[in-house]
C-alpha cells in the first residue's frame, strides 16, 4: 500500500467514493481508471468498488440504476455516470467466456486477485479527512507501468483459461499503450491461443475494432499472428503469410495488408477493414505470379469474416464494395464518357473511399511516381465531372418513370425501366442530352 500519492480524481467520482464510506463501507476507484490517471491520461470511464451490496448501494444513491447479476450499479453523480460495483470473487469458467457463478466477495484483495492483468489490479482511494490518498496494489501494477510491462495476475494460464478474451485484451493493451508482453504471460497465451475459438463473434469485434483504431495497426495485428491468435480468429489472413507478394515494399500478402492498413486514415473504420482485406482473396487466386480476379474472391471471403464478427449490415456491404471494385485501372486516353461510366459503376458516394483505398494501397506496394500520378490525374477528371453536375444514376435524369408513363401513356413495369436505362446510357455519353423535353422526345424514339 502506497501512501500520499494524488491522482486527479473527479470531484464527481470523489463524492460517490465519500458517501459510501460516510454510509459506513470500503470504497475504492479501481481497475482501468487508476491505470489510465497514472499513465497521466483522462480516464473515459470511473469504477468504483465497494464491499456494500447492490441494494445497499441503491440505498445511498437515488440517482441510480441496478439491472444486471454482476454487482454493478450505474450511479449518476454530477457530469458522471460511475459504476459501482461490489467485491466479486468468481467460480469456474467452464466455457472459458463467463464465471459459472458470480459472488460477492469480503474484502478488496480477493477482488483484485480475480482481475486480468497487473495494471488493472490496483485501487486507489483519495485523501479525505486529513488522511492521505491510498494506491492499493498487491500484484505490483505501478512498477509494470512503469517498466512497461504487461502481466497476467497470477497464474497467467489460469487467467486466460477463466475468459480467452483476456488473450485479445492482451495483444490489444500492449499494441496501443506500447508495452512488452512478460514473456510468461505471452508463452501462456500460445498455449492457450486454440480457446479463442470459443469467442463469440461480437466480442472479437470489439477488441478487433479497438486495434483498429490504433495509429499503426500493424503492431497489434502483427502481435496476433505471431501469438497464435489470428489462426483462430481470423486463419484467411494468417494464410496470407504463405502467399508471395509482387510488390518492392513487402515480402509477402500479409506484410503489404498490415503497410496498407497503416496508411488508411485512422478512425474510418470502413476503409482501415478495406485495408486490411483488400488483398485476402490472393492466397485462392495465385497462380504463375497472378492473381487473377482476387477482387471477387475477396470480396466474398470479407463479407464470411465481417459476418462471423458480427459487422453490422451497412458496414459489411461497405467494404465489400470497396473490396470489388479496388483493382480499377486508369488510362490517360479515357473519354469523358468513359470516366462517367467508371463513377456510375462505383458509385458517386463511394469515390472518395475508393480513392483513399488506392493511396494506401500505393503505399503498402511502394508504389513510386507513376502510379500516384496516374492516380491523381484520373482523380481530377472525377472532381471535374462531378463539378459539372453530371448524371451519375438514373436519379440525376431529368426525368423518372411517372414523366413516362404519363407523356408516353404505357404502364408501369418492365418498358419503363428499359426506357430510363436506354436514355442513360445516351446521357452517359453525352451529359447535353438531360433535358426534360429532349429525353421525353428521345423516349419517343424508343418505344
Amino acid at each position: 500500500m502506497a501512501t500520499g500519492l494524488e491522482l486527479r480524481v473527479p470531484a464527481d467520482v470523489e463524492r460517490v467514493v465519500d458517501r459510501l464510506i460516510d454510509a459506513g463501507y470500503d470504497a475504492y476507484v479501481v481497475g482501468g481508471s487508476v491505470r489510465d490517471a497514472l499513465r497521466g491520461v483522462d480516464p473515459h470511464d470511473w469504477d468504483v468498488t465497494t464491499n456494500a451490496k447492490p441494494d445497499e448501494i441503491q440505498s445511498v444513491f437515488k440517482r441510480s440504476l441496478y439491472n444486471n447479476r454482476f454487482g454493478t450499479v450505474a450511479v449518476r453523480s454530477g457530469d458522471h455516470e460511475v459504476e459501482v460495483t461490489t467485491y466479486r470473487v468468481e467460480t469456474e469458467y467452464t466455457d472459458h467466456r463467463r464465471p459459472d457463478a458470480v459472488a460477492f466477495g469480503a474484502s478488496l484483495e480477493e477482488d483484485l486477485a480475480r482481475r486480468d492483468f497487473t495494471m488493472n489490479a490496483m485501487a486507489f482511494r483519495p485523501a479525505r479527512g486529513g488522511k492521505p490518498a491510498e494506491l492499493i496494489d498487491p500484484f505490483g501494477g505501478r512498477s509494470d507501468l512503469d517498466a512497461r510491462l504487461l502481466r497476467a495476475v497470477g497464474d497467467p494460464d489460469e487467467r486466460f483459461r477463466e475468459d480467452a478474451l483476456r488473450m485479445l485484451r492482451a495483444v490489444r493493451f500492449a499494441a496501443l499503450l506500447d508495452l512488452r508482453i512478460d514473456p510468461p504471460t505471452a508463452a501462456a497465451i500460445r498455449r492457450n491461443a486454440a480457446l479463442t475459438e470459443t469467442l463469440s463473434g461480437e466480442r472479437i469485434q470489439q477488441e478487433m475494432v479497438k486495434m483498429l483504431g490504433a495509429e499503426r495497426p500493424s503492431a497489434a495485428l502483427r502481435m496476433l499472428s505471431e501469438l497464435g491468435i489470428l489462426a483462430v480468429i481470423c486463419p484467411e489472413l494468417e494464410e496470407c503469410r504463405q502467399t508471395p507478394q509482387d510488390k518492392a515494399a513487402a515480402q509477402d500478402v500479409f506484410e503489404h495488408s498490415l503497410a496498407t492498413v497503416d496508411a488508411t486514415p485512422r478512425g474510418d473504420l470502413v476503409l482501415r477493414l478495406a485495408g486490411l482485406f483488400h488483398d485476402i482473396g490472393k492466397p485462392d487466386t495465385f497462380a504463375d505470379g497472378h492473381f487473377h480476379q482476387h477482387e471477387f474472391v475477396g470480396e466474398q471471403k470479407a463479407r464470411r469474416i465481417l459476418r462471423r464478427w458480427k459487422l453490422d449490415r451497412e458496414t459489411v456491404q461497405e467494404v465489400a464494395h470497396l473490396i470489388r471494385h479496388h483493382m480499377f485501372w486508369y488510362q490517360t486516353d479515357w473519354t469523358g464518357s468513359a470516366v462517367r461510366r467508371f463513377i456510375r459503376k462505383v458509385g458517386l458516394e463511394t469515390i472518395p473511399a475508393l480513392f483513399a483505398l488506392r493511396r494506401a494501397d500505393n503505399v503498402g506496394s511502394g508504389a513510386r511516381s507513376p502510379r500516384m500520378y496516374a492516380l491523381d490525374a484520373l482523380w481530377r477528371r472525377v472532381r471535374e465531372e462531378i463539378d459539372a453536375a453530371n448524371a451519375f444514376s438514373l436519379r440525376d435524369l431529368a426525368i423518372d418513370g411517372n414523366d413516362l408513363m404519363r407523356e408516353l401513356a404505357i404502364p408501369q413495369g418492365p418498358e419503363v425501366g428499359r426506357i430510363l436505362n436506354a436514355l442513360f446510357e445516351r446521357v452517359l455519353d453525352d451529359p447535353g442530352l438531360n433535358e426534360r423535353e429532349t429525353l421525353l422526345a428521345l423516349a419517343r424514339e424508343l418505344r
